[in-house]
């Protein structure tokens, strides 16, 4: 339904143009109706403490239970060879970046991260990893405690695109979470983009990211333009030379046209 007004001037009927533009959603069951289908129920997870991981939902894929690293592998398709100790996985400096074999579109993702005590370096070297969406879009992981960098470049920024609301960040070494709402592009048979991407995060339980409209694929002090690539893709740790820790990771995926 498209909602219509009547203008009286220039400057209104421009913005009833605009106005009228906005599609308002049609929701197919009026309110209060009993007979549209009940949310599925679920048992929520529990939160974590510093010494315990929190527990997935009842509906989430769980990536790494803290027991081995079934389920990944590098991108070249080599077995992952992180370091898998006390239930946690430790980045391997100099291995490579790590991928789930199985693939994902739109999510949810849960990821507890930890950098390490004491710090090594300054600007992007202390506990640099990251979080990448479909091996393309990425969360910056560094520790921003106290350590100075670029404002897109510091932890829970969408890399080189959007720097966090606010700097929600721990003490290295302090067990930290990310939990993303992504939903991906999408490209016509073509390859033509017909969706943008976008992001919200929570980092440790606030609001840092607020539905963003992704540029295109994070890079490394660029901003490359969308390319097409399928629905669903794995979702990518990456090595970049520090023993950065993770635990509990879990993703749920979200239907198309929940909405």
């Amino acid at each position: 339904m498209k909602t219509r007004i009547p203008c009286a001037s220039a400057a209104a009927l421009a913005a009833c143009v605009l106005f009228a533009a906005v599609t308002i959603p049609v929701i197919p069951y009026p309110p209060g109706d009993r007979t549209q289908p009940l949310p599925r129920q679920i048992t929520p997870g529990g939160g974590g403490t510093e010494y315990q991981p929190g527990a997935p939902p009842s509906d989430a894929v769980v990536l790494f239970d803290g027991q081995n690293l079934s389920g990944w592998q590098h991108p070249d398709g080599k077995p992952a060879d992180w370091l898998v100790t006390g239930g946690t996985l430790q980045v391997k400096p100099k291995s490579g970046d790590i991928q789930t074999t199985q693939a994902f579109g739109d999510c949810q993702v849960h990821v507890e991260w930890a950098t390490p005590d004491p710090t090594r370096g300054s600007d992007q070297e202390p506990g640099n990893s990251g979080v990448f969406l479909m091996t393309l879009y990425e969360i910056q992981v560094l520790d921003s405690f106290r350590n100075k960098t670029y404002p897109d470049g510091q932890a829970a920024a969408v890399y080189s695109q959007y720097p966090p609301l606010v700097n929600s960040s721990l003490p290295p070494g302090a067990w930290q979470t990310y939990d993303i709402v992504f939903h991906g592009p999408r490209f016509s048979a073509d390859g033509d983009l017909t969706r943008l991407a976008t992001a919200t995060v929570f980092h440790n339980g606030v609001l840092v990211q607020d539905h963003v409209t992704l540029t295109g694929p994070t890079e490394w002090v660029k901003r490359p333009p969308y390319h097409a690539h399928a629905a669903k893709m794995p979702l990518r740790l990456q090595d970049h030379g520090q023993p950065v820790r993770f635990r509990n990771i879990w993703i749920r995926e979200i239907p198309d046209a929940t909405r």
